[in-house]
């Protein structure tokens, strides 16, 4: 991609304003935010539960809000998880901490 802040023609809806909460900027990287932002964009919910998978699956025909989680660090899970929610209305998509909510 030339453009590192482009939404690919993929992107299965749209993600309005994109915000960040200060602990989700603090946990991750930058690269790893836009890591997560483009699995989250493709319908990739991450380690949501199968329950939690279906029912972002059926808010997406829907129109209804959408919950992915990221391990913060892949490699040692015991960190915790970054969410990423996409409003129902599509007007904004926030980054953050499951602390934070």
């Amino acid at each position: 991609m030339k453009n590192p802040t482009a939404i690919p023609d993929t992107a299965k809806f749209p993600l309005g304003r994109i915000v960040s909460t200060p602990g989700a900027l603090d946990a991750c990287t930058s690269e790893y935010l836009r890591e997560c932002l483009l699995r989250h964009i493709q319908g990739d919910w991450g380690v949501v539960s199968a329950d939690d998978a279906a029912e972002n699956d059926l808010s997406l025909r829907q129109g209804s809000r959408l919950l992915s989680a990221y391990p913060i660090d892949p490699a040692n899970p015991n960190k915790g998880n970054l969410w990423i929610i996409t409003e129902a209305d599509r007007s904004a998509t926030t980054f953050l901490l499951p602390s934070e909510y």
